[in-house]
């Protein structure tokens, strides 16, 4: 049995911390996952697993250390941590002991397929990380084809997106656009039609014909999206509020436009009519 790590000087253990920070995640092309379900997506994904950081007492007996056995069989490095100390090193109430580095796999906006029922959702200048997992977390239950990140955004590697996502970041293929010019250029070079939202839009969103390959677009928590992105939009839609509210969180947003245009699409597929924006 390979010794317990116990001690916070440990190397392994400095590097795990020190990928909380964005310039260590970009300088090392790895990042940090924390869960037995958000490693085991890793890992079933196929992503490259640098390293598996395991507390043994925490682990012992579950399907999780049976799979910790069979990587490391495999030649994945794996490194055993007194749980004291990995209980200070997760974020985690109640960890169940198990977190890895995954090594950072980014997709080219090129590469994003924009097949006939493709629908993305494009996200400008986004800047909370919270909010980045759970759309990313709700485009992969939604069926989405893929999430584009406009502009200045927050780390999709970081542990707070990471974390929200619920291992969904192993399953949603993200990729960054510099700006808005070359999201609009890789939208009209694909036959992706832009659905803007917005709560100054005329259309409802439940309206809308939601005819793929389609892009939501959303923009940042603060404020919205700039006039020119919208003008530039295929279509504006809002989301009615009745309340005292005068905004919704982008996730959920998101999450309601992702199933309006699923079940628009679902009723397509089944010989029911579209409705028209």
């Amino acid at each position: 049995m390979q010794e317990l790590i116990t001690s916070a000087a440990n190397p392994l253990v400095k590097r795990v911390r020190s990928l909380a920070d964005r310039k260590h995640r970009r300088r090392e092309g790895a990042f940090v996952v924390e869960g037995v379900q958000p490693v085991w997506r890793a890992v079933e994904a196929g992503w490259d697993v640098d390293t598996l950081v395991v507390a043994p007492e925490l682990l012992a007996g579950t399907a999780a250390e049976r799979m910790v056995a069979e990587r490391e069989a495999a030649g994945t490095r794996v490194a055993r941590l007194g749980r004291a100390l990995f209980e200070r090193l997760v974020d985690r109430e109640g960890p169940a002991g198990l977190a890895a580095v995954v090594r950072t796999r980014t997709r080219a906006l090129e590469d994003l397929v924009a097949g006939p029922g493709a629908v993305f959702t494009a996200l400008d200048r986004i800047a909370n990380p919270g909010n980045l997992g759970t759309v990313i977390r709700t485009v992969d239950a939604a069926g989405g084809a893929g999430v584009v990140l406009i502009g200045d955004t927050v780390d999709p590697f970081g542990p707070v997106a990471v974390k929200a996502s619920m291992g969904s970041l192993f399953a949603v293929d993200v990729a960054h656009a510099p700006d808005a010019d070359t999201f609009f250029a890789w939208a009209a070079g694909n036959g992706v039609r832009v659905l803007a939202a917005s709560g100054g839009a005329a259309d409802d969103h439940w309206d809308a014909s939601y005819q793929p390959p389609l892009a939501l677009l959303f923009g940042s928590e603060r404020e919205g999206l700039p006039s020119g992105v919208l003008e530039r939009a295929d279509g504006r839609l809002r989301i009615p509020m009745v309340g005292t509210a005068e905004s919704l969180n982008v996730g959920v947003a998101a999450g309601i436009m992702l199933y309006e245009a699923r079940r628009h699409l679902v009723g397509t597929a089944e010989g029911g009519a579209a409705p028209h924006a």
